[in-house]
């Protein structure tokens, strides 16, 4: 059981008992990329400390919002995900990075923090509807040392974690200085690709696809909120 519990017969309340506690949403936020070993979501939420993520997760698993499984390969090893149950948080945790991404940052906030994935993630799904009309393609980013993928159809952008488990139509390598431009439109593609700071290889006339869906909304974010929101 929860250590802290509200103890009401309230579904908002219900909804904290599981994921009010202090680092809960950011695994769960970390799970919407795709499943992770223990391992990794420690290495990418090192202050969460061992015992804490252990007790997280195993708080998750209890109330069905995360399952282990196999790694494939490796059949002796687990990797956590969302369950079903789990993944109806998606939209939840969306709408509260919008809401988060018009606060204005403090001295507390580390500005090399910023993660390329977790925008991407952000992007994505709050990506217009129209950006990603009759798109079938993945597209796969190296952004510094950071490596996923995106996947667009049936008019839906998602991002995840690692390199695409098919051979991807585009494959596109950049710093993290040229990814925000690119996501802020502040350079093309082309212009990025022509003085060297982006490189692409795949099928080239599917260029300007990624940054249609992958763009940061001009209005509704207060100049603050700098470096970009994180999902």
């Amino acid at each position: 059981m929860p250590k802290r519990m509200y103890g009401q017969l309230c579904p908002i309340a219900r909804s904290l008992d599981v994921l009010g506690e202090r680092w809960t949403l950011l695994i769960v936020r970390e799970l919407l990329l795709g499943p992770k070993r223990f391992k990794e979501l420690l290495a990418l939420l090192p202050a969460t400390g061992t015992n804490r993520l252990a007790e997280r997760l195993q708080l998750l698993e209890r109330s069905g919002v995360v399952t282990r499984r196999a790694v494939p390969g490796a059949t002796e090893l687990r990797a956590y995900e969302l369950t079903e149950y789990g993944e109806r948080l998606r939209p939840l945790l969306a709408g509260l990075a919008a809401w988060g991404a018009e606060l204005p940052l403090d001295d507390e906030v580390d500005p090399d923090s910023a993660r390329a994935d977790l925008m991407a993630l952000y992007l994505t799904e709050h990506a217009s509807p129209g950006a990603a009309a009759g798109l079938r393609e993945t597209w796969q980013f190296h952004v510094g040392d950071e490596v996923f993928h995106v996947t667009v159809a049936d008019g839906r952008a998602h991002t995840r974690s690692g390199p695409a488990p098919v051979p991807a139509d585009l494959t596109l390598t950049c710093g993290p200085a040229a990814f925000d431009a690119l996501t802020r439109g502040t350079t093309s593609p082309a212009d990025a690709t022509a003085s060297g700071a982006l490189t692409a290889t795949g099928d080239l006339a599917l260029l300007d696809h990624p940054f249609r869906v992958l763009r940061l909304p001009t209005a509704g974010f207060r100049p603050s909120a700098t470096p970009p929101p994180h999902l």
